[in-house]
This record gives structure tokens, C-alpha cells and sequence, in this order.
């Protein structure tokens, strides 16, 4: 019994060694600087997967082994492992951290302390201790309960493929999580609070009442920039801008929220307005509201913006879950709106339908196109997850010679990139005429929802065997696995650092605007005011 309690509760020096050579790869530096308790996650989650990889090693190689080595061998070899070992975890954390604070450095943010990083070892520690113990504990079940948990676990897993591969109408996980977010939903952010202005849906003149929105749709039609500061940004007298939202509560069809949202863009005379902005929210519902008041701003509140919800997820999980949903909603909501312009009276003024979407709005609007040529009217997307297809298909087609980070495609004639330093300089750069319709990306280096692929378990991408991005620290390298894992992780925390890095663009969105669908005459010292009325703060109206 002694003996086998303490097998039980061993570790495997294989394994052990693989885990620590993971974790150590893992201490360097990827695109968001680490805290000491999410690079423990980090190291945990690696530790426990190298550990795995030299059982199964050690497993396959058992044959080939014909005698054990005695207990006084045994004990030497662990002496000699760890003498091994523990230099490679002290040369990884003291590598480690003086990366995380070059890069904190780099993105203008708060560099870890030394106590904070040592945190990570007892966090890997945990996390390496958790996971081993729920194996061991299942395998230390008598034979039928330990037969229905590993069937139990099957189960799941098989449920998370199918609804992963995004199968029409075939989707559990996403069933459970849509009941569990839908309490959420139905609250208020930021003290929203019903507008009284018959130009917003949710208002007493509109039949999309103000609990169907959700909690998105309430805080997109309650915030809107002041009257003075859309006239002193615009330089013209303050129109009152239209904010139309359709909520899951109005219909969970994109077709008919489709038709809800043309007809409340009538009733409220958005097609009078010289811009109507097509949104696609992210997995909440939520709209980017720095870039919906940089568009009122310019245009002095004479613009329309309208945006559907498509469902009750964090955009975490909806990017995993709901590629189906954003992608029929944002292209359904543009075809409808489109089609509704394109219905005007000849010789009636047509308002330019321009499209945005920030994340995995930034992928559902996307997929109104086939193209970019088929944008007629412009197009800016913000942090586009890499798995869209639009964005992918001009990485790869992108001029000989342009990085991943910074492409050029067709000479920059329909398309441009930008982004953190590189912003205002998308009309100059790359040096060629740039007619419309324009269309617009921002992604930043250091940005890993753009970043982001499974395939960063096997292949090293573009971006990891280019020279680095701006923010990105130069010897950031592609490591199988281990990559993969670090990045998951930088999305967490990848708007916790400042504008112009990760996923935090915030005013670039201006220029970008000023950029696809500027107001006739507009000069730079135009988008300058602007800048000077954003920072100045105190843009929202609620309830107007």
C-alpha cells in the first residue's frame, strides 16, 4: 500500500522534463506584457502538456526497455534531473521577466514587479497539480464509474465539435449558453436610460420597444455626443443624430430584425441623411462607441447608424460558436439596407452606405462581400479575428515583398491597412492615387485577436517569420504549442493596454473615417478639431 501511494502521487521524469522545457519556452515574450498570475496559467497549462507528451513517449518506449533500474539508480537520475532542471526555470523566469518589462515599456504600461512574476511558479504549480490530480483521479475509479466519466467526457467533447464546426441547426453548446447569457441581456451598462428623441429606436415614437433591444441596443441608442460638441467638432450647426438597433427581442430571424431595421431607418428619415453606417456588433451585442461618435462628430450628427443583435454570447465564446449567426446577420442587415437605397426614386439623394465592425463585428460585416470590389460606397473593420475570410484572402494575395503586419495589396488602389503609428498615414502611404470607394483595416502588431489561428499549434505564420510590427519586441519566435498558448492568453487581457496597441483602437478610428467617408471640403485641421473635441471627453448624452 505505501508503495503504491507513493507511485500514485510521483511524478514522471520524462514528463517532468518535457513540462519544464514547455514552460520555460512559454516565460517569453509574445504581443501582451504578462502578469506573474497569467503567465503561471501559462506555464501550468504547458507543464501540464509537456507532461502528458513524456508519459505517452515514455509509454512507447517501455518495450524497448528490458530491466528497471534499481531504486539507488532511480534516485540518481532525479538528483541529475533536477540539477538539470532548476537552472533552466531560473534562466527562464530572469529571461522572462526582463522581456515583460521591455515590452511593458514598449506599449506604454505598468511593468510587473519581481514579487508579482515570481507569482507565476506556485500558479504553474497549482495549475500543473490540478490537472495531474483530475487524470490520476479518474484513472484511481473502479472500472465502471471511471467507464461512464471518460464516456461522459467523450460525450462533451464530441458535443463541442459539432457545435464548433458550425453545422445549421445543429448547435448545443450554443443552446445552453444562450439561456445562460439571456439574464445578462437583460439588464442596463453605464446607467443607459430610454432616449426621448424619436430619431433613436427604444423611444416612445418607436415600435421597437426599450426592453427588446438588450442590454447592447439600450446603451447603443441612450449615448450619443452632445449637440455643442458636435457642432464645435463638425464646425457646423448639430443635426440630431439617428441610432437605429434591433434586439433579439424583436425577432430572432436576421431576415425580419433585417426588415424591422429598414423599415425604423424610414421612419425616422435616414435615407434624407448623406450617410447611413451599416454596424455589425460584437457577440453581446455591443456596438465600438469611440467609432460610432467619431463619424457623428465629423458629420455634425447628419449620419444614420444602424446595427442588429445576433446573439446573447461574449464575443470569446460567439467567435468559437456563432460564426454562422454573425455572418448571416451582417449580410443580411447590408443586403436589406442596401436594397432599400437602391430602391429610391431616380433622381432622389442617395446616402453613401459605408460598413463597419470592430472584432467579430469586424468578421459578420465582412461578409456582405465576396470582395472588396463589391464595396461601393467604403468600408472600415477594426481588428479583424483571423479567421476572416475577406481579410485572409488579401494577406494572401498581398504585394511581394509587403509584411503581414503592414500589407500592401493592388498597390493600395481599393484596399489600405493601418493601425497604431501607421494611422494617419494610410492617404500617403503607399504613394499611389487612391479613388473610392475606400476600404480600410486597422490591425495592430500587437493585436492577437487578429493574430489568433489554431493553426498556431503546428506552422509558424507570416507575422512570426517577418521582422516585427512597431509594438512587437523583436525577439518574440514561434514555438509549436507553446505559441498557440500564449497568444489564447494575450486575448484576454488585449484591451487592457493603451490606444494604438492590442485590441484597443479607439480614436484611430477618426482618421480611418476621415479616410473612407469624409464631409466634403474636410481637411486634416478638420480631423485635428475633432481629436481635440474627443479628448476633451464628456461626448455622451444619455436618454437624448
Amino acid at each position: 500500500m505505501p508503495d503504491r501511494s507513493r507511485r500514485r502521487w510521483s511524478l514522471h521524469p520524462l514528463g517532468l522534463a518535457l513540462g519544464v522545457g514547455l514552460a520555460a519556452l512559454s516565460c517569453t515574450p509574445t504581443l501582451i506584457p504578462r502578469t506573474g498570475f497569467f503567465q503561471g496559467l501559462v506555464c501550468g497549462v504547458m507543464l501540464a502538456a509537456g507532461y502528458l507528451l513524456g508519459v505517452i513517449v515514455a509509454r512507447l518506449l517501455r518495450p524497448l526497455v528490458h530491466r528497471a533500474p534499481s531504486p539507488a539508480l532511480r534516485a540518481v537520475g532525479w538528483v541529475l534531473l533536477a540539477m538539470l532542471l532548476v537552472p533552466v526555470i531560473v534562466q527562464a523566469l530572469l529571461s522572462g521577466y526582463r522581456s515583460q518589462v521591455e515590452q511593458a515599456a514598449l506599449l506604454g504600461v505598468a511593468a510587473p514587479s519581481v514579487p508579482d512574476w515570481l507569482l507565476a511558479v506556485p500558479v504553474a504549480a497549482v495549475v500543473l497539480g490540478l490537472l495531474v490530480a483530475i487524470v490520476r483521479g479518474v484513472r484511481a475509479l473502479p472500472r465502471w464509474p471511471r467507464r461512464v466519466v471518460v464516456g461522459l467526457g467523450i460525450v462533451l467533447v464530441a458535443l463541442m465539435a459539432v457545435s464548433v464546426a458550425g453545422i445549421p441547426g445543429v448547435n448545443p453548446a450554443r443552446t445552453v449558453l444562450d439561456r445562460a447569457f439571456a439574464a445578462q441581456d437583460a439588464g442596463t451598462f453605464g446607467g443607459a436610460t430610454q432616449p426621448t428623441s424619436p430619431r433613436r429606436s427604444g423611444s416612445p415614437a418607436s415600435p421597437l420597444t426599450w426592453e427588446s433591444l438588450g442590454r447592447g441596443g439600450r446603451t447603443f441608442v441612450s449615448d450619443t455626443p452632445a449637440p455643442a460638441a458636435l457642432a464645435e467638432a463638425s464646425g457646423r450647426p448639430a443635426v440630431d443624430p439617428i441610432r437605429v438597433y434591433v434586439g433579439l427581442g424583436s425577432s430572432a430571424d436576421a431576415a425580419e430584425r433585417a426588415r424591422l431595421a429598414v423599415d425604423e431607418l424610414r421612419r425616422t428619415g435616414a435615407f434624407d441623411r448623406p450617410v447611413i453606417a451599416v454596424l455589425t456588433t460584437t457577440g453581446t451585442g455591443f456596438v465600438d462607441a469611440e467609432a460610432v461618435d467619431a463619424l457623428e462628430l465629423a458629420w455634425g450628427g447628419d449620419t444614420a447608424v444602424v446595427t442588429s443583435q445576433y446573439s446573447l454570447m461574449p464575443s470569446a465564446l460567439s467567435l468559437l460558436l456563432d460564426g454562422d449567426r454573425v455572418a448571416d446577420s451582417g449580410r443580411t442587415l447590408f443586403d436589406a439596407v442596401r436594397a432599400a437605397v437602391d430602391a429610391l426614386p431616380p433622381g432622389a439623394p442617395r446616402p453613401r452606405v459605408v460598413v463597419f465592425g470592430e472584432s467579430l463585428g469586424a468578421l459578420g460585416s465582412q461578409a456582405a462581400f465576396d470582395s472588396v470590389d463589391e464595396v461601393r460606397d467604403g468600408a472600415l473593420w477594426n481588428g479583424p479575428p483571423n479567421s476572416s475570410p475577406l481579410w485572409r484572402s488579401l494577406l494572401e494575395r498581398r504585394d511581394p515583398g509587403t509584411p503581414a503586419v503592414r500589407p500592401v495589396v493592388g498597390n493600395g488602389e481599393r484596399v489600405r491597412f493601418g493601425g497604431g503609428s501607421a494611422t494617419p498615414f494610410l492617404t500617403t502611404s503607399p504613394p499611389a492615387p487612391w479613388p473610392g470607394p475606400r476600404v480600410v483595416y486597422l490591425q495592430h502588431p500587437s493585436d492577437p485577436v487578429v493574430w489568433w489561428s489554431p493553426r498556431l499549434l503546428w506552422e509558424r505564420p507570416d507575422w512570426l517569420a517577418e521582422p516585427p510590427g512597431d509594438d512587437v519586441l523583436p525577439n518574440v519566435r514561434w514555438y509549436p504549442l507553446v505559441t498557440f498558448w500564449q497568444v489564447t492568453m494575450d486575448m484576454i487581457r488585449a484591451q487592457e493596454v493603451p490606444f494604438g496597441h492590442g485590441h484597443n483602437y479607439g480614436p484611430e478610428s477618426l482618421d480611418a473615417w476621415m479616410d473612407v467617408v469624409p464631409p466634403p471640403g474636410w481637411t486634416p485641421a478638420d480631423t485635428a478639431r475633432v481629436h481635440a473635441v474627443q479628448e476633451a471627453g464628456g461626448l455622451p448624452t444619455p436618454g437624448a
